[in-house]
């Protein structure tokens, strides 16, 4: 019996010491096992009040700089002695980023200087490359101070003072003297086409002399009717270059009362006619047409009645010519005020 259970005994210290035994392996994996299950179920455990407490997982403020300190800042900004970098940028990169922005800008002021000299040699200088959509003229007059409103009284001076020099200055340029040196005088009641000169070549202007205005030239009468409360009102067409106005008829004008009773209009007298002669046109720019004079044509209210305001609008009439536009007042016509005092 006692060597039986010694030999037991040995055999079971053998089983215990040997490394390789396989039960021995069994007992790993189920330490294993367990060690993974007391993992988990912490995972699934309440968290303690102490994690829950997420004051202390904010971010800290930063402590305030003093004024020194961030002059020191700025000082190692824009210049570090210790890496030689003058805003935060060596002298290689800084290099580099002026030789890019150099380029660049030579690039794009070529590009746009090349544009341009492509745009100035494909259009002429002399008259526009497209004219097939310009619109009928219009027609601005004199004077023209506050708006489109003429009000004075006939016996008060300073109310009508500036009116006759508003005149005078628009008339300057068609004195008599100034027209025979420039201007040709011209006989015909045609257009006066140029087209045959080289497309540089100067053109000659017919003359348009102040005189001719008769008593609204203010050279008899330096007031124009306004000491007297017949008023003068000058009118001009807007210029456009190779427009042949009227079709080869010339375009008159008439002016009648737009709103007020028609009666206080009285007698109209036009200086020196009441059209625009057809020699006067076509105009060939400013370049060619150096001493081009727009025709003037003068309208006096001989005898508009005292203290009646009155609107009155004056339109050209022929044949293109559009005058009652919606959109566009100065289209073809004017309007304006006129308020006479004693």
């Amino acid at each position: 019996m006692e060597p039986s259970s010694t030999e037991g005994g040995a055999e079971e210290t053998l089983i215990k010491n040997n490394p390789t035994n396989p039960p021995h392996k069994v007992i790993l994996k189920h330490g294993q096992e367990l060690e993974e299950e007391q993992e988990e179920l912490a995972e699934h455990q309440p968290l303690e009040q102490e994690d829950l407490n997420f004051e202390r997982w904010k971010r800290r403020p930063l402590p305030k700089r003093t004024l020194h300190q961030k002059i020191d800042d700025l000082k190692t900004y824009l210049w570090n002695a210790e890496t030689n970098e003058f805003m935060g940028r060596s002298g290689k990169s800084w290099s580099l980023i002026l030789l890019f922005y150099a380029a660049l800008y030579t690039f794009l002021a070529a590009m746009f200087g090349g544009c341009m000299f492509c745009l100035m040699w494909s259009i002429s200088p002399y008259h526009p490359t497209f004219n097939d959509r310009v619109m009928p003229p219009g027609m601005t007059m004199a004077p023209h101070l506050e708006g489109q409103e003429i009000a004075f009284n006939a016996s008060d001076r300073k109310s009508w003072k500036k009116y006759a020099r508003s005149m005078d200055e628009y008339l300057r340029p068609y004195n008599d003297g100034a027209q025979d040196k420039k201007n040709i005088r011209c006989t015909q009641d045609r257009y006066f086409m140029q087209d045959d000169l080289e497309e540089s070549a100067e053109r000659k202007a017919c003359q348009f002399k102040r005189s001719w205005l008769g008593d609204c030239s203010g050279l008899q009468d330096p007031h124009y009717g306004y000491s007297q409360g017949r008023p003068c009102v000058l009118l001009r067409m807007n210029r456009i270059i190779g427009y042949l106005p009227g079709q080869g008829k010339a375009v008159n004008v008439t002016c009648g009362v737009k709103k007020g009773p028609p009666e206080a209009l009285g007698e109209i007298q036009f200086f020196p006619k009441s059209i625009f002669d057809l020699k006067y046109f076509p105009y060939y720019g400013k370049l060619r047409h150096v001493n081009y004079s727009s025709p003037v044509m003068a309208v006096r209210f001989a005898g508009v009645q005292y203290d009646t305001h009155i609107q009155i609008q004056c339109k050209l009439n022929g044949k293109g010519i559009i005058n009652d536009s919606p959109t566009d007042r100065y289209l073809g016509s004017v309007t304006f005020s006129l308020d006479v005092g004693a």
